[in-house]
């Protein structure tokens, strides 16, 4: 069967906590044309349990992203079973061997992605859900000079420490499972896959969500079908290691630990140059407004905008909420406009 991607060779790469691989690769896809002018970019990271494919709800023709007018690159994350990842990368880096991987490691990956495979020079705009918005203040606070404006929609500079401890909980509700095997399964840990999709149900929507029964929009007669359905979907379509390879690069981020900036996240917000509307929701269990409120404030060009919602995170997944469709839309126009 034919693929939908393309895949950009690194060869042996080292990584930034010290860890390497022999030959990794990062899966992309791209939409629409470079024009001459080459100021078209728009650069779409993937997202937690995301992929190129998921990233299509987010621009179309006539909207604010449009392949018609924009060159859209999709990357996907290292670790979601398309690029490197434990799931697809021989020993001795398979399975629970597989190194650690920062955001700025992903980042470094695209940007040779970029300048070496598809010749861009400059950046239009980097915009993202959750883990992809993460990368796109990773992209402006890493080369500053290359990247125009930086979308990040339910997202944030670093993860705290609360979202630390939630990602904590859905690992330990993973790794109890006794077919886990410290990630040496020889079978899927399905009870731990199913319990991890439970307990991460009960994060992306708010209380008022659940109160209001607003699943019942989403096809959902009770919030007992919505649990056994994020069960099934992450038994049957994600590999455990891949889950907290990324899991673990999500508890990592953070785009002032590297030798740019040696930890001072103050310094790192400051020395983005890109203009940026920052688009949390109401809502977010984890990613919650007042993280973004305080990034604006050492951040030189950015505007906080929240988008108030009792969909909690799941505001930005494509055609839950067409309203927050229309405000991100705004964002973006306005952003490009400048």
């Amino acid at each position: 069967m034919a693929l939908d991607y393309q895949t950009f060779d690194l060869g042996a790469v080292d990584l930034l906590k010290g860890g390497r691989l022999d030959r990794a690769h990062l899966a992309y896809k791209t939409y629409g044309t470079l024009n001459a002018a080459k100021d078209n970019v728009i650069v779409l990271p993937t997202f937690y349990t995301g992929s190129h494919m998921r990233n299509e709800g987010f621009f179309g023709a006539g909207r604010a992203i449009d392949p018609d007018k924009h060159f859209i690159v999709s990357i996907n994350l290292m670790g979601n079973g398309l690029s490197s990842s434990p799931s697809n990368t021989s020993p001795p880096y398979d399975g629970p061997r597989f190194p650690v991987v920062t955001l700025w490691d992903n980042i470094a990956f695209q940007h040779r992605l970029l300048t070496e495979q598809l010749d861009v020079e400059r950046i239009a705009l980097v915009a993202g859900w959750s883990m992809a918005g993460c990368q796109s203040y990773q992209w402006a606070a890493q080369f500053p000079d290359m990247v125009e404006a930086i979308l990040p929609f339910c997202a944030s500079a670093k993860t705290s420490p609360h979202n630390i401890v939630f990602l904590e909980g859905v690992k330990a509700a993973l790794c109890a499972d006794q077919d886990w095997k410290s990630g040496d399964y020889q079978s899927p840990p399905v009870r731990g896959l199913k319990a991890f999709g439970r307990v991460y149900a009960g994060w992306a929507f708010s209380q008022t969500w659940y109160r209001e029964k607003l699943y019942r929009q989403i096809g959902f007669d009770t919030f007992e079908d919505l649990l056994v359905d994020w069960e099934n979907d992450h038994a049957e379509n994600w590999d455990a290691n891949n889950l907290l390879a990324k899991l673990q690069t999500w508890q990592l981020g953070d785009v002032s630990d590297n030798p740019l900036y040696e930890g001072d996240i103050a310094r790192a917000l400051g020395a983005i140059k890109a203009r940026a509307i920052l688009v949390p929701c109401s809502d977010d269990l984890y990613f919650p407004p007042e993280d973004n409120e305080i990034e604006a404030r050492h951040m030189p060009n950015a505007d906080f905008r929240p988008f108030s919602s009792p969909w909690g995170h799941c505001v930005a997944s494509p055609g839950n909420v067409p309203e927050f469709q229309a405000f991100l839309d705004g964002c973006i126009n306005e952003l490009l406009a400048r």
